[in-house]
């Protein structure tokens, strides 16, 4: 080979590496891809993009699912760091890492566990099945977000009762994109939004609202108010849960409510017009539950919505224990389907019930949904199934219904409303009737009479049990919210809650993403073993037959050329 063709070689070899190497570090600086799938899993939804760009510092993100994982588990690894690198190249703002918490030595290990316990971390045990058996791993679904001093931890898994392992793992990642905005959104607040339940009317007490509580002060500072005490409720508060009020509301407590809400105030309504209880219930007889003396009936149908003074019963409901007979001195206790108590099945495409598992309510009552004078979206949120019942005021309770089959043509009344989501613009309840000491009080605080409200956003529920979790007999404390011990069964109460709260306080519409669904192509295990040699040759042995037909047409047109 002479010198000149040697140095055109050089020379078109070094063009190639340095095409290579400025490919690489453009690369770096430029991101983008073209999302070709049918459920769009690989785009960000606008309101994320919009928050990433309105970073001005570092979010630095520590994942703990650096290691060895069940294959299944993989996926979630796997799509994790695919977001975190979508989130990366949306904003140069963003830096993660991931980390092994059970690397090291058997001390490390516990003292980097116990670290994470402090924190609130606890570990999953997680049982993945696949065509080779089932394995078992104790892992930390968690990533933390760090952001100006500042930090929260977002579990990952999404694991809820009565899933498959795959529909875990599914939903966890479509649920990626919304956990990891909703906690940036958090951290770029300068102050933590504040929740306030009302007092003073027997509403839910501390320790039956503690589970709930506990679990919103992790990103909100929470606490009472006394309505009664107060010349007005505080811009301040951003969110008012109204919890199982049992008391009248007075003209002014109302007229507080009202004009919250017409500045902007978020209330959660958890009312219901009958004291019905189990306990009230006495054995072999019967109990007729009377009305509460609430006085909120005229603020709520303003707002539109109507609280029947009624009981929706369902088919579908949750169980509750009966003693059945007596065996060596011991009462014999079975459980029996309690009608009164509804297991409700998200059914709305909805951001606040999309993949929310079952919910367990309490002698719920049924809603009307009534026209207001503003404009206003009303959307239905819950409902029983279709298999339910209505029992109007009065009405006599008994357990003796339960010494009989239901007949399933009495369940025929279809799915009634147990929980409504109200947007828009709100008509105040005193319009042309505030009195001069409404207006005095007003005065006082240097605010002025609103008769519509600025756009705001309410939910309320029929059933005000929704939000009360039970006590352990044992320990004095508070069960998780939404734990029946009888069905011994975690239902989706409090996640259900939360998600009302989250939505209600979005201020970016980054809860747009929890509507997003990557659709579970399952693979089906028992052709996939049948079938496993013939995948296992399509797999292997295609690519290397096409390589070898290749090599082989590749020599012979090298001889023939060279042969000439």
């Amino acid at each position: 080979m002479s010198a000149k063709k040697r140095n055109q070689s050089l020379l078109n070899l070094l063009l190639v590496l340095g095409i290579a190497f400025a490919a690489n570090i453009l690369g770096s600086f430029v991101h983008g891809y073209i999302d070709l799938t049918e459920d769009k899993r690989f785009t960000l939804t606008e309101p994320t993009e919009d928050l990433l760009n309105q970073l001005d510092d570092v979010v630095f993100v520590r994942v703990l699912l650096e290691g060895k994982f069940p294959a299944g588990f993989k996926r979630l690894q796997r799509s994790t760091e695919e977001m975190l690198d979508d989130f990366r190249g949306e904003t140069g703002y963003l830096e993660y890492e991931f980390e092994d918490p059970s690397e090291g030595s058997m001390e490390e290990v516990n003292a980097r566990r116990e670290e994470l316990a402090n924190e609130g971390i606890v570990p999953t045990l997680f049982r993945m099945k696949d065509v080779e058996g089932t394995e078992e791993r104790l892992i930390y679904p968690y990533a933390t977000f760090y952001y100006k001093g500042r930090s929260v931890s977002v579990n990952l898994l999404e694991n809820q009762g009565g899933q498959s392992q795959e529909e875990v793992l599914n939903n966890s990642i479509s649920l990626l994109e919304y956990k990891f905005a909703n906690a940036i959104q958090k951290l770029m607040l300068e102050r933590k939004q504040v929740i306030a339940f009302t007092s003073g009317h027997g509403e839910l007490g501390e320790l039956q609202t503690g589970d709930l509580v506990n679990s919103l002060r992790q990103f909100y500072d929470v606490g009472r108010f006394n309505l009664d005490s107060a010349f007005q409720i505080p811009p301040q508060i951003d969110l008012l849960f109204v919890a199982k009020p049992r008391g009248p509301f007075s003209e002014r407590d109302k007229f507080l409510i009202d004009q919250y809400v017409m500045n902007g105030g978020k209330v959660i309504w958890l009312v219901e017009k009958l004291n019905a209880t189990n306990d009230s219930i006495p054995p072999g007889g019967f109990y007729v539950p009377q009305d509460y003396p609430l006085q909120l009936d005229d603020i709520l149908f303003k707002y539109g919505v109507r609280v029947e003074p009624s009981l929706a019963l369902d088919l579908q409901c949750s169980s509750i224990p009966q003693v059945v007979g007596m065996q060596g001195g011991k009462p014999q206790i079975d459980l029996f389907p309690w009608y009164y108590h509804p297991v409700v099945t998200p059914k709305a495409d909805h951001p606040i019930v999309k993949g929310l598992d079952n919910v367990n309510f309490f002698f719920p009552g049924r809603l009307d949904l009534v026209r207001t004078k503003t404009e206003t979206e009303q959307t239905v949120l819950l409902t029983t199934s279709e298999y339910s019942r209505e029992q109007l005021s009065p009405v006599r309770l008994s357990f003796e219904i339960l010494r009989y089959e239901p007949e399933p043509s009495a369940f025929n009344k279809g799915e009634l409303p147990l929980a409504v989501l109200l947007e828009g613009t709100f008509p105040s309840l005193y319009e042309n009737r505030v009195s001069d000491a409404m207006l005095a009080g007003l005065e006082q605080i240097d605010q002025e009479y609103k008769s519509t409200s600025a756009p705001t956003k309410m939910v309320v529920i029929a059933d005000g049990d929704l939000a009360a979790n039970t006590i352990s007999r044992e320990t004095g404390q508070p069960r998780p919210l939404g734990y029946n011990p009888y069905d011994r069964y975690q239902y989706s109460n409090k996640d259900f809650l939360l998600n009302c709260v989250e939505y209600l306080l979005d201020r970016n519409g980054v809860i747009e993403a929890r509507g997003k669904e990557v659709k579970l192509r399952l693979l089906d295990t028992v052709k996939a073993e049948a079938n496993k040699s013939s995948w296992q040759f399509l797999n292997l042995g295609i690519p290397v037959l096409f390589l070898l037909i290749f090599g082989l047409i590749y020599n012979y047109l090298r001889k023939r050329k060279y042969a000439r």
